[in-house]
């Protein structure tokens, strides 16, 4: 497996895809800097009202 962030084999196990703290902070900050995005649909009242009931059947189940 290669790191995502510099391509280096990732052998440390505790970082995880990345190779390391330093490449799992830059992704991170890339995060919370906006350069990775995706894209939101936004939910109207109907959307709400029906995942609202699929949410009360799933409590009352459990």
């Amino acid at each position: 497996m290669r790191c995502p962030i510099c391509g280096k084999d990732v052998s440390d196990m505790k970082y995880r895809p990345f190779c390391s703290k330093r490449c799992a902070d830059i992704d991170l900050g890339n995060w919370f800097n906006g350069k990775y995005k995706f894209e939101a649909t936004e939910l109207d009242d109907e959307d709400l009202a029906e995942l609202e009931k699929i949410g009360r059947q799933e409590a009352e189940e459990n």
